[in-house]
């Protein structure tokens, strides 16, 4: 079964964010626990936190259907002590308000070396940082997202994701979200090259961990290292790769998710996917 939906808005409340999932004709979403540009937020209140477990219930999402995304300030690779506390002190906020609302896993991206330290010094730096809030917190999985490759960025590389996870000391609370997008201006050819990436992926991470996908075309080509969103058959990945992935056995029961460029044709981008996974 293909669990298939959108990042949708928070606004007025996290208890919104599964009615307007739903009215989209979401089977999965993705959503901001709190303001994704702003490092402190006030706590969830206990009437929130009931309203949403009851509008999940309502609307039939369980745990396993959700993926919160984490703030984009966060940087759990920081090269300075100061500013990499105070990205971890905010991922552990962020992995409470999860376990709060009931849901089983946090979306975030690694980390970056900000050009200060080796790209291995900051993946072990990331690894850290993760074991130490794993220790802080309980039942939610640290998911890491693959990236562009922007920047500094690290993760858009499968090694990457493994270093990291290597270092991990409870490997039952990790795992890794694969965002199209990304991953093919991250240089894998998911148009030409769908099951040779998917080999490369199982081999060197390893569908186990495999906990979630965004699901976006692409305005970078292959291996630019941009992160350019577009819409479902707009970009440069085209529909075929997403096909693929509805028919692929290897990624039923996780929340894929929409971060297109155009919320209006949601319903449409989502009752697509429905209709390439035969759901419905």
């Amino acid at each position: 079964m293909k669990y298939i939906g959108a990042h949708v808005s928070a606004a007025g409340g996290v208890e919104n964010a599964p009615l307007r999932a739903y009215e989209i004709g979401a089977t999965a979403f993705a959503l901001f626990t709190k303001n994704q540009r702003q490092w402190s937020a006030k706590p969830l209140t206990a009437e929130s936190i009931d309203a949403f477990k009851l509008n999940c219930e309502t609307c039939g999402y369980g745990a396993g259907q959700i993926l919160p995304h984490d703030s984009y300030l966060i940087n759990l690779g920081h090269p300075e002590a100061d500013k990499r506390q105070k990205s971890l002190d905010a991922f552990i906020d962020e992995l409470q308000r999860c376990q709060q609302l009931g849901i089983d896993r946090l979306n975030f991206h690694p980390g970056s070396h900000l050009q200060q330290i080796s790209e291995d010094q900051c993946l072990d730096l990331i690894a850290d940082s993760i074991n130490f809030a794993l220790e802080a917190t309980t039942g939610v999985c640290a998911v890491i997202e693959n990236t562009a490759g922007q920047g500094s960025n690290l993760g858009y590389r499968h090694e990457h994701l493994a270093h990291i996870i290597d270092q991990i000391e409870d490997k039952s609370r990790v795992g890794v979200c694969i965002d199209t997008c990304h991953a093919y201006a991250g240089g894998y050819d998911l148009k030409n090259d769908y099951q040779g990436v998917m080999q490369n992926f199982s081999d060197v991470v390893g569908f186990e961990y495999l906990k979630g996908m965004h699901l976006n075309d692409s305005k970078a080509k292959l291996g630019q290292r941009l992160d350019r969103h577009h819409s479902l058959g707009q970009g440069e990945l085209g529909w075929e790769p997403f096909a693929k992935l509805m028919a692929d056995p290897r990624i039923d029961s996780l929340p894929m998710t929409l971060e297109t460029i155009e919320p209006d044709i949601w319903p449409q981008e989502i009752a697509e996917l429905k209709r390439l996974a035969q759901i419905g």
